[in-house]
């Protein structure tokens, strides 16, 4: 079958991190995924030529904007100032290239750009937190979301910054090959295969790489260990040998959120891993984490942003 061909912007003064994130998901050959396809990686700029990045040295890029008339996904991974207007032959290339159906993904200050040629018109978008107001400032039509990692429409992707950019490209290998291919090409990166789009814009603090004699890790590990359960904060306190209020400050400092928030994200996401890789009916994976059907679906509403049976269909067979 034809590779899926993608096309990543390059430009003068880029960050090299998100370009580098972008190559090291798609343009590395994965022959041990034994997948029908993957995708053929090419860089391309306004001007093709060497081009100084962050840091102090340059990339060369050997295309132009006509890799776009191609490209069947278009990744835009920042702009060269979010102060200056965008190119108005990039906009273009932009704009025809999702005309004709291509896929259009932002990364960090790239939605200025899709933003600037019209493809956010009256949706959600994100970018990173620090640009978020310039953007809802200067782009009105665009609602514009800091607080999320990701807003995917379909044909328009946008994703917040740096790490995110992480997050986004698995995204799109869950959207075209699955959960399964997804995970082993994070495991291959030594990432976290997911985080939804509707997480925050800030790492939780893990429980793995806390010490192995912290009380509050060893009550959170068990609590991973047991989440068919109904447990209670005034059990894992115990589990900790501290009283309830140390318990849940300490949480709060050791993962970033109160314990019964905490435990509730684990529920949900471990009853999302299920729902893309098991066939259990939806009651049966909601038992499996310990909540009830009508708890499971509100919950997983609140935190995935879809319903469980919406969220199973993105991943089919």
């Amino acid at each position: 079958m034809r590779r899926h061909r993608i096309a990543c912007l390059a430009f003068d003064g880029m960050p090299p991190f998100e370009l580098a994130t972008v190559a090291e998901v798609f343009a590395v050959a994965r022959p041990e995924l034994d997948v029908d396809w993957w995708y053929r990686f090419e860089v391309c700029a306004e001007a093709p030529g060497p081009h100084r990045v962050v840091g102090g040295f340059d990339i060369v890029v050997h295309h132009g904007l006509d890799r776009l008339r191609h490209a069947d996904t278009v990744i835009v991974p920042g702009v060269a100032d979010v102060r200056r207007q965008v190119s108005p032959a990039v906009l273009d290339a932009l704009r025809d290239a999702h005309a004709r159906g291509a896929r259009v993904v932002s990364i960090c200050s790239g939605a200025f750009a899709l933003a600037a040629a019209g493809l956010l018109d009256d949706k959600e978008a994100t970018t990173h937190w620090r640009y978020a107001r310039l953007l809802q400032e200067r782009h009105p039509e665009v609602t514009v979301d800091a607080s999320v990692l990701y807003v995917d429409h379909g044909s328009v992707i946008t994703g917040a910054g740096t790490a995110a950019g992480i997050d986004v490209c698995l995204h799109l290998i869950r959207t075209d090959h699955g959960a399964d291919i997804a995970t082993r090409v994070a495991r291959r990166m030594v990432v976290a295969s997911h985080r939804e789009g509707g997480q925050a814009q800030f790492a939780e603090h893990p429980v793995d790489k806390a010490p192995s004699d912290d009380p509050i890790s060893n009550a959170l590990r068990y609590a991973l260990d047991h989440l068919h359960r109904r447990l209670t904060v005034d059990e894992l306190a115990g589990i900790a040998h501290l009283s309830v209020r140390q318990f849940e400050r300490r949480c709060v400092d050791t993962v970033g959120l109160p314990p019964g928030r905490w435990l509730t994200h684990q529920r949900i996401r471990t009853g999302a891993t299920l729902l893309e890789t098991a066939d259990h009916p939806i009651d049966t994976v909601a038992g499996l984490v310990g909540l009830t059907v009508a708890g499971f679906r509100h919950h997983f509403r609140e935190i995935m942003g879809v319903s469980p049976s919406a969220y199973r269909r993105q991943f089919p067979g």
